[in-house]
């Protein structure tokens, strides 16, 4: 319970793969705007990350390794992550329309989301067995949430503050982004892995 605890809070507080690994920038950038497509988009990046942690595991471990095809590893991996996302985006399209159309084109930009594809390479790195990647892939998707809903929060005060007009848009975002990375910084001692 210990481990499961540490490789959960050490991979949102300490590890974060948007604040600290700086993976993910561009539905961080692009999603933030409005909570609702920010918490919408950190449901769907925490179940692919999750699945593709699982999945890219057992690809890994049942047919590049027993194959030595381990050199298509990436390759193989961005197959599976874009399999998933199209799987994502079929049900909501389905079941949830107002989400699919809020998310708009950032939803199949999962399939290029670098933290999805960090997650499982950094599973095959740590030699991770598959609870641990399953764990790690939710962790580092619940990261992803943390830092994008606190930037959507941030985000959406910044809309009503008295912002000079050089700063307005992308530029105070930008900065505010590098400040939430900052605070980010002061978990560095927590956890060492």
């Amino acid at each position: 319970m210990k481990t499961i605890i540490f490789v959960i809070m050490g991979t949102i507080l300490v590890e974060n793969f948007v604040l600290q690994k700086f993976l993910g920038i561009c539905p961080f950038l692009g999603v933030s705007k409005k909570m609702n497509s920010a918490v919408g988009m950190s449901g769907a990046v925490v179940f692919v990350m999750t699945l593709a942690s699982a999945a890219t595991w057992a690809v890994n471990e049942y047919i590049l390794l027993p194959n030595d095809l381990e050199f298509l590893r990436t390759i193989s991996f961005i197959l599976v992550v874009a399999a998933l996302v199209q799987f994502v985006e079929i049900i909501l399209k389905r079941f949830i329309k107002p989400l699919y159309k809020s998310l708009g084109i950032y939803l199949p930009l999962i399939t290029t989301n670098c933290a999805v594809l960090g997650v499982a390479l950094l599973n095959i790195q740590r030699s991770y067995g598959f609870g641990m990647s399953v764990l790690y892939g939710f962790a580092a998707g619940l990261s992803f949430t943390v830092a994008l809903i606190l930037f959507s929060g941030i985000r959406e005060r910044l809309e009503t503050a008295d912002v000079p007009e050089a700063f307005k848009g992308l530029p105070i975002a930008l900065i505010s982004a590098a400040f939430l990375s900052l605070a980010f910084m002061g978990f560095q001692g927590l956890f060492a892995f």
